[in-house]
C-alpha cells in the first residue's frame, strides 16, 4: 500500500494524543480546530483505520493510534536532526572544499592557514591539490576546484580574484660560488652560470626563461626539480644556483648555502586567490575563502620583510 503522511500531519496528531484533547493541540500547533480535525480524519482515511477514541473529556489513541503515536515520534526525531545537520552546511559549519594551489603557497603559506581553519571548522573537509599556476586557473575556470591560489604573472581567466600574499625570488648558491659572496644580484649576472630550477611549466620556470629571453641571454639549467627541497639538496651538492621563493629558502636550507638577494623588480611576486564566482560558492567554501583573504590581511604587515635591494 502506498500513502503520503506528511510530517506536519504526524505532529499534529502526536500534539493531540499529547494533549488528550483536539482543542488544546489546536492552540498548541496554532491551527484552528476545525483544521486539525480535518487533518485527523484525512490520516485515519488514509491509513483505513481510526486513530482516536472520541470521549465526552477528550480524545485518547487506539491501538493503531498508539502504534502510529510512537512511530511518527520516531519519525520526528529524526527530521529534526537531520535538519540540524544538513543546517551545518547551510552555515557552512559542514562541507568539502576543493583547493588548487601552486607550490609556493603550499610550502610558505597554505599550512598555518589551513591548520587554523581546521581549528574552527572541524567538520568542513579541505582537499588540496598541488598543480601549477596555469592548471590551477584551468581547474577552477573547469569548475575542477572551488578555488584556486595561483601566481598572478599568469592569466586569470576572467576568475574573481583577492590578493593572498607577496613572496620574493632569492638567489641560493653553495658556499664557495663566485657569486656566494655577493649581498645582491640582477638575474642576468646569474646567467654565465649553470642552474638548479623547478620543472618545466612551473611559475618559476616560465618566469626565468622569460626574463633571459627579454634580456637576449640563454639560462643553463641542468638541473629541473619539482620541488624545493630538492633544489636546496642539488645546490648544496655544488650542481649549480637557483632561485626560488625566499620563505622556502628558510624552511629547506642548511649550513654550506648562501642566499643572496635579487634586485630585479620582478622578483617580488603576487600570490591570488580566485574563484570563479563568490555568489556561487557553497557556505563552506565562502568560510575558507573569508578565512584565506583575513589571514592574508593580518599578515601584510609582517611581509614588510620584503626588501628593497634594487641599486645596492
Amino acid at each position: 500500500m502506498t500513502m503520503r503522511l506528511s510530517l506536519y500531519s504526524l505532529q499534529v496528531f502526536v500534539s493531540v494524543v499529547d494533549a488528550g484533547t483536539i482543542a488544546e493541540a489546536a492552540q498548541r500547533e496554532h491551527i484552528a480546530t476545525s483544521a486539525l480535525s480535518k487533518r485527523i480524519s484525512e490520516l485515519e482515511q488514509a491509513l483505513g483505520t481510526p486513530l482516536l477514541l472520541r470521549k465526552a473529556r477528550g480524545v485518547e489513541p487506539t491501538a493503531a493510534g498508539v502504534v502510529l503515536a510512537r512511530g511518527a515520534r520516531l519519525l520526528l526525531r529524526n527530521a529534526n536532526d537531520l535538519a540540524e545537520e544538513i543546517s551545518h552546511f547551510a552555515a557552512g559549519l559542514s562541507g568539502q572544499v576543493r583547493v588548487a594551489a601552486n607550490l609556493s603557497s603550499i610550502t610558505q603559506f597554505l599550512p598555518r592557514d589551513l591548520s587554523a581553519f581546521g581549528e574552527a571548522h572541524p567538520f568542513v573537509r579541505v582537499d588540496l591539490d598541488e598543480f601549477v599556476s596555469t592548471e590551477v586557473v584551468r581547474r577552477v575556470s573547469t569548475n575542477e576546484a572551488d578555488i584556486g591560489i595561483y601566481n598572478t604573472a599568469e592569466n586569470d581567466a576572467g576568475l574573481e580574484t583577492f590578493p593572498y600574499r607577496t613572496d620574493r625570488m632569492v638567489l641560493v648558491a653553495p658556499v664557495g660560488h663566485p657569486l656566494a659572496q655577493q649581498r645582491s644580484v640582477y638575474f642576468t649576472e646569474t646567467l654565465p652560470y649553470e642552474q638548479v630550477g623547478m620543472h618545466p611549466g612551473s611559475a618559476a620556470n616560465t618566469l626565468l626563461r622569460k626574463v633571459a629571453r627579454e634580456a637576449h641571454e640563454q639560462i643553463n639549467l641542468r638541473f629541473q626539480c619539482t620541488s624545493y627541497d630538492a633544489m636546496i639538496a642539488m645546490i648544496k651538492a655544488g650542481l649549480g644556483v637557483g632561485m626560488m621563493p625566499n620563505q622556502s629558502v628558510k624552511l629547506y636550507a642548511s649550513e654550506g648555502l648562501a642566499v643572496i638577494q635579487l634586485k630585479d623588480e620582478w622578483a617580488a611576486r603576487q600570490l591570488c586567490l580566485c574563484v570563479r564566482s563568490v555568489e556561487a560558492l557553497s557556505p563552506a567554501c565562502r568560510k575558507l575563502l573569508e578565512h584565506l583573504r583575513g589571514e592574508a590581511e593580518q599578515d601584510a604587515p609582517a611581509q614588510a620583510w620584503l626588501p628593497r635591494v634594487a641599486g645596492t
